[in-house]
């Protein structure tokens, strides 16, 4: 059993937003797997499927905290504690500031970077959980941040972050098969996008 959690604000009103990308992510391996129907719960909102692996299909829950972002440790701590899970049972799906436009980066464990996201789901499960970075590009400087990743992706973005999304939901087997290396390998060779300082990518 896994817990795929996606971090972003609740209501129409985030949902193009940078820091909504990880409910995309999320949302977008449930649709490629065809997840049973969306329901609330964990004080989130949830869907239940499986994902294939060559050594059988492996059970995840798809997990979207409604708590709002900063706050969203508490939604996945729920969860985890229901399926009776440690935090390498748990992927979470978030923007990333550090990394440009459409890279993604996999890593366990690690601190928050000042993403305060991550720092509540470290609060309450401890920080050895999956991280799944997708890069959203950095504004240049630190007090724009805020205003970045609550802004909503230009159309210059669409092409890049649809091929991303899609190769995150279509590499899902290799995750749920916990091969997280190969994982990442698949997603950028399904969508390629540049290395560059993601602070070039800004506004």
């Amino acid at each position: 059993m896994l817990i795929l959690a996606g971090q972003g604000n609740p209501g129409a009103r985030y949902a193009g937003n940078r820091h909504n990308i990880g409910f995309m992510a999320v949302d977008a391996i449930a649709r490629r797997w065809g997840f049973g129907p969306e329901k609330s719960k964990f004080q989130g909102l949830i869907r239940e499927g499986d994902i294939p692996t060559p050594d059988g299909d492996i059970r995840a829950l798809i997990l979207k905290p409604q708590t709002f972002y900063n706050d969203s440790g508490q939604a996945v701590a729920q969860a985890m504690k229901f399926y009776k899970l440690a935090p390498k049972d748990v992927v979470l799906f978030y923007d990333e500031i550090d990394l440009a436009p459409g890279r993604f980066r996999m890593k366990t464990g690690g601190g928050a970077a000042g993403n305060n996201g991550v720092r509540s789901v470290t609060a309450h499960i401890t920080a050895e959980f999956r991280r799944a970075r997708l890069g959203v590009g950095h504004p240049g400087h630190k007090d724009r941040v805020q205003g970045h990743v609550l802004s909503d992706f230009h159309k210059v973005d669409r092409d890049w972050l649809a091929a991303l999304i899609t190769a995150v939901a279509d590499a899902a087997p290799l995750l749920a098969a916990g091969e997280d290396e190969r994982y990442q390998t698949e997603v950028l060779r399904l969508a390629p996008a540049e290395k560059s300082d993601p602070k070039q990518g800004g506004l």
